[in-house]
């Protein structure tokens, strides 16, 4: 049975490992990070076979780089000799925001198959959203091992590379996003009334909700919100003075703002 094997094992890194973990099994997910003593740690904590370089880059039929963006090239290129010598099929998954496929194809080798993937923080709990562009040399083989691994991670979707900055900026910026908004609302639900425990509750679970109403149904946006807006009603009131504010060109600022950074990050 294939194994899958991981670069890097921080904060993303890790969390994308023990998605992995779910979907395949542990014995089947290797992992290694910058030297021994940080290997067998993050290993143990998140329940993956501590590994090496050559461990995992002869054995495993994935191998995702999870280290920073600039020493992506340093480990492709000291992979590249043992994944020349490979017979079976291999195919390298970059979760480094910024590198470019063509970047990794010419470190590691043209006929090497690169999948770009970009993903965000809720991948840790099963919730996450991923999107991935690939190589000339990969194949429905590799995506389809790619799907299996991360099938316990959340939602991903196939994207036009030239789009992964803009799908970044969305769904992995999103969050912290999320996260203001979450804690705007807590501030206004203590501000009338409720302790901070009950209106974090109450804002966290309508935000759960209402993003599960756009995902499983197909109505549109803003259908949704005028469902929600009686006439006459309190929470047209909301609404009202959120317009008045500019609150939607506020946060569409603030996605163009992450998108003009990450194409900054893909610069060489």
């Amino acid at each position: 049975m294939n194994k899958y094997g991981f670069i890097g094992g921080g904060n993303m890194g890790g969390a994308m490992a023990g998605a992995a973990i779910l979907a395949v099994g542990a014995e089947r997910v290797l992992l290694v990070d910058r030297d021994e003593e940080t290997t067998q740690r993050l290993s143990a904590r998140i329940g993956a076979v501590p590994s090496s370089y050559e461990q995992i880059a002869c054995e495993c039929r994935l191998i995702f780089i999870g280290v920073k963006p600039h020493l992506v090239s340093q480990v492709l290129s000291q992979l590249r000799p043992m994944l020349e010598q490979r017979e079976d099929d291999v195919a390298v998954v970059s979760i480094a925001a910024g590198v470019k496929i063509r970047d990794m194809s010419e470190v590691v080798g043209e006929n090497i198959p690169v999948i770009r993937m970009m993903q965000n923080t809720p991948v840790a709990l099963g919730e996450g959203m991923m999107v991935y562009a690939c190589s000339p040399a990969a194949d429905e083989g590799d995506v389809a091992e790619l799907k299996l691994a991360m099938s316990r991670a959340g939602r991903i979707d196939a994207i036009e590379e030239d789009k992964i900055d803009a799908a970044t900026a969305v769904m992995g910026c999103g969050p912290a996003f999320a996260y203001q908004f979450v804690e705007a609302l807590m501030a206004g639900g203590v501000a009338c009334g409720l302790s901070e425990e009950q209106a974090r509750l109450y804002a966290a679970q309508m935000l759960a909700g209402a993003s599960r109403m756009v995902l499983d149904t197909d109505k549109p946006v803003r259908e949704l919100i005028e469902a929600v807006c009686s006439p006459g009603g309190s929470t047209i009131e909301g609404v009202k003075l959120l317009d008045a504010s500019d609150f939607g060109k506020v946060v569409a600022a603030a996605v163009d703002a992450s998108y003009q950074k990450n194409k900054q990050l893909g610069q060489k």
